[in-house]
């Protein structure tokens, strides 16, 4: 039997592979404004509206019948599901999906990706090319669930002001950080933003990214990476690209448009890379 991978709109994956999954999308709100991930705002509307707002917009998670209607649909076509959420730890869709997926009994497998946006896409990568190889569902969710402990996501922040307008720093660090065009370098795990890292500038916020990546063990070449970038342009991620293509092994670096969930606490003009370590 056919398996098929679903996620949910948090996930961002390859350019390439979007046509390739089933995605169930979540609710962004500004204020009483209500929209549909991926289908009545696109990212870039997002980030315009994020950029001139004075409240953090918040999102909620699909309805369990929003999942049963996808799941419905790939059952009676004749496929397996694997549907791969965004981090139990950072929304309630993981639940959503596991309600929905008690009504189909063994057809339907519901894996918690432990992680977020280009992490979970890294990981969805994975399982979508384990389907086309004909692994049945089972197989990809016992592949999946033991290697997505080693999915790591790691960034370079343009502005504190985004963490601060979250609670994540003081008014004082974000205001001191833009005098001094500090770049903080986030770690994102579990879907929590943490600050490890600051730097004077883009370059230098880019080298210490790269000292965490190593100190993390470096980049797995033979499984999926992916490089992200949040805001109305991809300008840095370019200029990121171009001076550090030897970095990355003179392998094709695959990039995507990070969304809403990630993008409204790290702000426009981040750049990050989700991989596995070594």
């Amino acid at each position: 039997m056919k398996t098929k991978i679903i996620i949910d709109s948090t996930t961002n994956v390859k350019k390439e592979l979007t046509d390739k999954f089933t995605v169930v999308p979540l609710t962004v709100h500004f204020g009483e404004k209500e929209y549909i991930d991926g289908v009545t705002i696109d990212h870039t509307q997002f980030y315009k509206m994020l950029e001139n707002g004075d409240v953090l917009p918040t999102t909620s998670q699909p309805t369990p019948e929003a999942f049963a209607d996808v799941f419905k649909a790939a059952v009676c076509g004749g496929y397996e599901v694997v549907a791969i959420t965004v981090s139990s730890k950072l929304s309630g869709t993981y639940q959503s999906a596991c309600i929905a997926a008690e009504d189909f009994g063994s057809s339907v497998y519901v894996v918690d990706s432990g992680s977020v946006t280009i992490g979970a896409g890294i990981l969805a990568e994975i399982a979508l090319r384990m389907a086309e190889d004909g692994k049945s569902a089972a197989e990809i969710v016992q592949h999946i669930n033991s290697v997505k402990r080693n999915i790591r996501i790691l960034a370079v922040l343009d502005t504190l002001e985004y963490l601060k307008k979250g609670g994540r720093v003081s008014a004082a660090v974000a205001f001191a950080g833009g005098l001094m065009n500090i770049k903080p370098v986030a770690l994102i795990e579990e879907g929590e933003i943490k600050v490890v890292g600051k730097a004077r500038g883009s370059k230098l916020g880019n080298a210490v990214m790269l000292q965490q990546i190593s100190s993390m063990g470096g980049i797995d070449y033979e499984k999926p990476f992916l490089l992200g970038y949040t805001g109305v342009t991809d300008e840095l991620l370019r200029e990121f690209m171009a001076d550090n293509s030897r970095y990355f092994g003179g392998v094709y670096m695959h990039r995507s448009f990070v969304g809403s969930v990630v993008g409204t606490h790290a702000g426009p003009g981040a750049i990050a890379v989700a991989f596995f370590a070594k």
